[in-house]
């Protein structure tokens, strides 16, 4: 594969997002995530997932140059619906998944990292969805996964200021299950695997499932919407200006257009 490497210790399958400098998620990313999912889910030997960045990052978020290739807003909505997608399949998979997150999890990489069962993080990571900052708005689900782990107020601040929290207040509010100095965090985070691993691959699957159902209606009717808003501010100006901003490394000036 390209941008995600693969090995197996054990009974844990070890995907390392390899796309620097700030391992972005393309279209490409994504596609290959969504292929070793299904490797996994089929390999009997693999009873946990860890999913980590290589190099300074876990994820500093969606590649923000593939924006500028989408036309319409209902291409924006079916880009947010296929992501979507294939973080409500990792919500939902059979073998539970640990993020071990460093470095920033921004934007589509903190919805990548909710996606998953655990979080375990660094001291000094730094998770967020800056979208705003952008003109658009979080898109693969984050608008709805964000509050069900910090709260509404703690979510609206994070969403509306753009600004992150660090790993260790992530720990503190519920966003990651455990904290540890960068240098251990990936040690710490095999050994957590390693316990899991050992357990009953029958009653694993049972707790994942069961734990879903505490989802509501709402969440999945809020998904919808996130798609259809997601498409509807990708076409205005203001998005246009942020996204533009982004990518020459300037401050936007939003209008409100």
């Amino acid at each position: 594969m390209a941008f995600l490497n693969y090995r197996t210790e054990g009974k844990t399958g070890v995907i390392a997002i390899s796309r620097p400098p700030a391992n972005a998620l393309s279209t490409e990313v994504l596609q290959e995530l969504a292929d070793l999912l299904t490797a996994a889910e089929r390999d009997p030997n693999v009873r946990v997932l860890v999913i980590h960045g290589e190099g300074r990052f876990f994820s500093a978020g969606a590649d923000i140059k593939e924006f500028t290739s989408v036309r319409t807003g209902s291409q924006f909505s079916e880009m947010s619906r296929r992501g979507q997608e294939l973080f409500e399949r990792m919500e939902r998979f059979p073998k539970p998944i640990i993020a071990a997150i460093h470095g920033a999890a921004l934007g589509g990489g903190l919805e990548l990292a909710m996606a998953c069962h655990i979080r375990v993080v660094s001291e000094t990571a730094k998770l967020g969805l800056p979208e705003l900052q952008l003109g658009i708005i979080p898109g693969f689900a984050g608008t709805q996964r964000l509050p069900k782990y910090v709260g509404a107020e703690r979510a609206l601040v994070m969403m509306l200021t753009s600004e992150p929290i660090s790993g260790k207040e992530a720990a503190e509010r519920g966003l990651a299950a455990f904290c540890f100095p960068e240098e251990k965090l990936l040690e710490e985070t095999m050994k957590l695997a390693k316990k899991i691993e050992k357990k009953s691959p029958r009653s694993i699957k049972a707790v994942i499932e069961l734990a879903n159902f505490a989802k509501t209606g709402q969440f999945y009717e809020g998904m919808k919407k996130e798609a259809e808003l997601f498409g509807q501010i990708a076409e205005t100006g203001d998005a246009k200006e942020g996204i533009q901003a982004f990518l020459e490394k300037r401050e936007p000036n939003f209008t409100g257009e």
